[in-house]
């Protein structure tokens, strides 16, 4: 008899692990360099939040421990005349990557996401599933893990629908990545 076939859990875990590495690799987001696929050097988007300091915790507001939903996020230095729109994933940066977010085809005219946005989002946004099989904000819960807040600029749309697969979207998104930006916590409060 064959090798027995993994559970769906570890299908997924593994599914997951490489459309973050996937988005990892092509679109930049490894601590060295920043290009995109075919090596093309990105652009750099700048990305704060008045909520949120780099390099400093989480408010648990924003954690599991919260109901702040998601944070408000701002961004500068897209590229206008090549984005034609705009990707925010928010994911764990330490072993066992989590995405607690996707979010695409913002419109690229868009310089902040207000916080708790829950289904109010942007027109025309969608959002995809994250690690956990949810659609939505899905806030994290690891006390001591890093969490990634990029915005991608994106050289057009997504064809994925509301609720797509996690590893479908976010080679999408890597797919069409010209500029990134990424605000960047370490643990929660």
């Amino acid at each position: 008899m064959g090798q027995p076939r993994p559970s769906r859990h570890a299908r997924r875990a593994v599914a997951i692990a490489t459309a973050v590495g996937a988005l990892t690799a092509a679109s930049g987001c490894a601590v060295l360099g920043l290009t995109g696929s075919g090596n093309q050097v990105l652009d750099s988007i700048s990305v704060s939040s008045p909520r949120l300091s780099e390099d400093a915790p989480l408010p648990a507001n924003y954690s599991c421990k919260g109901k702040n939903g998601n944070p408000p996020l701002r961004w500068s230095g897209v590229p206008a005349d090549r984005t034609e729109s705009l990707a925010i994933v928010v994911d764990s940066a330490l072993e066992n990557p989590q995405v607690h977010w996707v979010l695409f085809n913002i419109d690229p005219r868009t310089t902040e996401l207000g916080e708790n946005l829950g289904d109010n989002l942007p027109e025309g946004a969608r959002q995809g599933r994250t690690s956990n099989g949810k659609v939505g904000y899905s806030p994290p819960c690891r006390e001591s893990d890093n969490y990634r807040f990029s915005v991608y600029a994106l050289d057009g749309k997504l064809s994925q629908p509301e609720g797509a697969p996690l590893s479908e979207t976010l080679a999408a998104i890597a797919d069409r990545t010209i500029a990134r930006g990424r605000l960047t916590v370490i643990n929660i409060e």
